[in-house]
């Protein structure tokens, strides 16, 4: 069949079924700046490039699907936020977003600090020569291990989650002979305009210490007085995909308010003060994110105005963008395997990865783009639904989008902003080998992350 003969879908936007979705662009070519990584772009035959690369050559090199990152967005968006917050502030990477070896080694080089959440990914950054001290160790339930693993590595700080882990890492600290920098993190009962599982800081869920109860300034009061523990700051974290300030604001005012009443009970004025991450990135062209200078400007001069009128010296802020740093910085790309229009309603297209390599939509009811990336098409628009090759109808990976009506099998698409917990959270569903990440700049393409094979599957099944 050729690529303008299969039948085609709804087109136009009179006849469109119910639904939340954008109305198609004027050029479905054109690929929104906000939305794509840096270096993106279209060669004179219409396929996709980034770094210079075409992605038909991608394609062809390392397969699809493939996560397609480009290094050179991802540096220029690390030294953005450094240079945002200046020498007296420090940008912890959320590693959980995404990491590698060679993420760790980029953050290094452009002098970002990193926060990790588990054993993995601190053996992960040890390995890959991240400095210690530029580490901070994150997670609700660290085991015994893990928390030995990072006193003896000597991490710059560990974010205490509860009132048994701060007994822990004082007595592995003491047993080591050690005292180790803590945080306090603390719930502050400021919900995130988010998704309600990616919200964290209301007080009905599993992270951090409730502010409102007086049980952290409890955690707070046992944790100065136990020798194993040096007690920097506090912690707070509001949520994720953030776009409007308030929050940070109304957070701000609750932890300040904490800090006056440790100083005013022990006499220590805390030196931190950790506002987490959770800015959002945009995924379609209809979200506004905030650049990382307004952002710095914005929690600095709400910071500074809290501790003034509560008399307290200025701490040092620190901020955790994972998903701001490493979103936008990738796109997935896919070859297209069926065109299954459904009169009416709209055309499926089934690509040849899918909630393997992005669970986000089924998961958080997440939107992304998407745009037919090995060429360019003048046909009428009609609308799709991207879906995945696997036995699961939740299996989506766009749920609503406008793509050319000459869409065809053999094609390639791309959805961009994939870059973070993509990757992070892709699975063997279906015994699906998950894709390779491959990394782009000034036209050199190389494999950070390989593609899993049917070897690594059948290594790990001992039956």
């Amino acid at each position: 069949m050729s690529r303008s003969a299969h039948p085609a879908g709804p087109r136009h936007a009179d006849v469109l079924p119910e639904g939340h979705y954008t109305a198609p662009a004027d050029d479905l070519n054109a690929l929104d700046p906000k939305v794509w990584a840096h270096t993106v772009g279209r060669d004179a035959d219409g396929v996709v490039t980034v770094g210079g690369i075409a992605v038909t050559q991608l394609a062809e090199e390392y397969g699809t699907p493939a996560y397609i990152l480009d290094e050179t967005d991802f540096r220029d968006r690390a030294r953005a936020w450094r240079t945002a917050f200046g020498t007296d502030a420090d940008v912890f990477y959320a590693g959980k977003a995404f990491l590698s070896r060679a993420v760790v080694r980029w953050l290094d080089e452009e002098g970002l600090n990193l926060d990790v959440c588990s054993g993995g990914e601190l053996a992960t950054a040890l390995s890959a020569g991240m400095p210690a001290e530029r580490i901070a160790f994150h997670g609700n339930n660290k085991s015994p291990e893990e928390i030995e693993r990072a006193v003896r590595a000597g991490v710059g700080r560990i974010v205490l989650d509860s009132f048994q882990e701060i007994v822990r890492v004082a007595h592995t600290a003491e047993s080591l002979g050690k005292r180790q920098p803590v945080q306090i993190r603390v719930t502050v009962g400021v919900e995130a305009h988010t998704h309600e599982f990616i919200a964290t800081a209301h007080e009905d869920q599993k992270f951090g210490i409730p502010l409102a109860d007086g049980q952290a300034a409890e955690a707070v009061r046992r944790a100065l007085q136990l020798d194993g523990l040096d007690v920097i700051g506090i912690h707070s974290h509001i949520g994720s995909q953030i776009f409007d300030m308030s929050g940070f604001e109304v957070a701000a005012h609750r932890v300040v308010g904490l800090l006056k009443d440790v100083r005013d009970e022990h006499g220590v004025e805390l030196a931190e003060i950790d506002l987490g991450g959770g800015l959002g990135i945009a995924y379609t062209s209809d979200d506004d994110p905030r650049e990382p200078h307004e952002i710095a400007k914005a929690l600095s001069e709400i910071v500074t105005r809290e501790c003034e009128g509560a008399r307290l010296r200025t701490p040092r802020i620190s901020v955790e963008p994972g998903r701001a740093i490493v979103g936008p910085t990738a796109f997935t790309l896919y070859e297209v395997g069926t065109v299954k229009p459904l009169e009416g309603l709209r055309t499926y297209v089934s690509v040849d990865g899918g909630m393997s390599d992005n669970i986000r939509t089924a998961l958080y009811d997440a939107e992304y783009s998407v745009a037919l990336a090995s060429r360019t098409s003048d046909a009428e628009p009609m609308l799709v639904r991207v879906v995945g090759k696997h036995c699961e109808s939740g299996d989506i990976v766009v749920k609503d989008a406008f793509l050319p009506g000459d869409l065809a099998p053999g094609d390639l698409i791309a959805v961009p902003a994939t870059g973070a917990y993509c990757r992070s959270m892709a699975s063997n569903y279906n015994h699906a080998m998950r894709p390779p990440v491959v990394a782009v700049r000034d036209g050199a393409a190389r494999v950070i992350v390989r593609r899993e094979t049917e070897e690594d599957l059948l290594r790990l099944d001992v039956g």
